[in-house]
């Protein structure tokens, strides 16, 4: 049985409408609501394009959910030959991998990404090792071949692909850890062989931001690193000291700035994701081909003109919290033996956790009950309230059994 009822609808004050955003830089863009995921304002946000570096903060926030911040990474030939931005890190050296994510998310480094992305893959085919009991013999990273170092990094994209499903993201495909342009042929479910880029949307990049920085169990650590500033560190045989300093300017150009990736390739151009927590609005922002050299600014300039549209059009809401609801129902205890019915009452009660939305100042505020199941044990879904801004659901609250009564 479906049970809808519709609340009064609730609308901000009424106050001039914030006129569109100015025209942006940016081929691709979205601006977030970070609490709920709706895109509040979006330019061409589903066209997959590359995205360069800001693809690391997917492999942060994977080394942070698979590794823990004390383990020790050891250097293969194939991460120390990695181009462009570099740390620097040799073959055979050793680094804590809090120090390595320092080092990824603060400079963007190409080769401490590699070093992460083997470190994990390695543990990823342990962890299946263990629960099909079948051996695959990888060399010790100093002496690992390019092929072995090539094959880890492929099952730690794997991983990154997984969890962008996860997430929703089905217009995204991650080939390498560092974001560097690349293109690979895929055999498809239906047996299709399609190619594949290096890619993502504005939306995609967006909602993987919004689980780095809302979401993930790891998000205090992720918000951590990529709030710091410089930081200074050795490899583990302190033979070697590395400094390095944030190259995510709008830390420094705006104080309420959380976290932000940038990121640059010929074939992505200027890229930014962001997350900004101002004047009580919480938002994602997602820039996407954002100028080529020697037009590196513009990024920030985008970003300031959607932040600020952001914090005119909408204000957060903490949304009401439903009350606990009383039913009863009948139940054929053994139908075989003719027992007599028991009747049982269901306290359900709502996931109460505090939960806000951003709401623009001429929408409205829906409420819509559900009941799914009129039976069950403790602890069962039994039915929701869901919320919705302009026909979107943006939030629902669980109903579960939390105790069963007999009235016989």
């Amino acid at each position: 049985m479906l049970l809808l009822v519709l609340s009064p609808a609730e609308s901000p004050s009424a106050e001039e409408e914030t006129e569109n955003p100015p025209k942006l830089h940016a081929q691709c863009a979205v601006l977030m609501d970070g609490y709920s995921g709706r895109i509040l304002w979006e330019k061409d946000g589903d066209r997959q394009v590359p995205m360069a570096s800001t693809t690391k903060i997917m492999t942060c926030i994977l080394a942070l959910e698979f590794a823990d911040m004390e383990e020790l990474v050891t250097v293969s030939p194939y991460a120390a030959s990695m181009p462009d931005v570099q740390l620097g890190i040799g073959a055979g050296e050793q680094y804590q991998m809090e120090h390595l994510l320092l080092s990824l998310m603060l400079e963007s480094h190409n080769d401490s990404a590699v070093a992460i992305a083997e470190y994990v893959g390695e543990q990823l085919i342990i962890q299946q090792q263990e629960s099909e009991k079948n051996q695959k013999i990888i060399s010790e990273p100093d002496n690992r071949t390019v092929e072995e170092s090539q094959y880890l990094v492929s099952v730690f994209a794997d991983a990154m692909n997984q969890k962008a499903m996860e997430l929703g993201c089905s217009h995204t495909w991650f080939i390498t850890p560092n974001g560097l342009d690349a293109s690979q042929q895929v055999v498809t479910e239906s047996g299709m062989t399609e190619n594949r880029q290096h890619s993502t949307t504005a939306a995609e990049l967006a909602e993987i931001m919004r689980y780095c920085t809302a979401e993930s169990k790891k998000k205090d650590l992720f918000l951590r690193i990529t709030n710091t500033t410089q930081a200074d560190f050795y490899d583990v045989q302190k033979k070697r000291a590395f400094h390095c300093e944030n190259h995510n300017r709008y830390l420094s150009m705006n104080s309420h700035a959380l976290s932000g990736k940038t990121g640059f390739t010929g074939k992505a151009g200027y890229c930014y994701v962001g997350a900004v927590n101002q004047d009580g609005c919480f938002l994602i922002v997602a820039l996407l081909g954002c100028g080529w050299p020697p037009a590196k600014n513009l990024k920030w300039e985008d970003m300031n003109r959607l932040v600020s549209y952001g914090t005119e059009k909408y204000r957060s809401m903490v949304l009401p919290k439903p009350e606990k609801v009383q039913f009863s129902y009948i139940a054929d205890e053994n139908n075989n033996t003719g027992k007599k019915e028991v009747r049982k009452k269901y306290l359900a009660s709502p996931d109460l956790s505090d939960q806000k939305v951003l709401i623009g100042k001429d929408e409205t505020l829906d409420m819509k009950w559900y009941c799914f199941s009129s039976s069950g044990q403790p602890g069962d879904i039994v039915g929701s309230c869901e919320f919705y801004i302009q026909d979107q659901k943006v939030f629902q609250y669980l109903y579960r059994i939390k105790n069963i009564y007999s009235l016989e």
